[in-house]
């Protein structure tokens, strides 16, 4: 039975999450597969267009 509002995360337990939040500022290349998507889209428009996207 579930509890609602109550919610148990084993990544967040041991620390992986915020580990990857580091990683990803200190490189600037994010650890989603959602946020390198748009990274990788938003540099070939730019390299496309030629223009920097707002």
């Amino acid at each position: 039975m579930k509890i609602p509002g109550l919610s148990f995360s084993l990544k967040r337990a041991v620390g992986i999450s915020a580990l990857k939040q580091k990683v990803s500022k200190a490189t600037g290349i994010p650890m989603t597969k959602q946020g390198l998507e748009r990274k990788i889209g938003g540099s070939i428009t730019k390299a496309v267009t030629g223009k920097k996207k707002k």
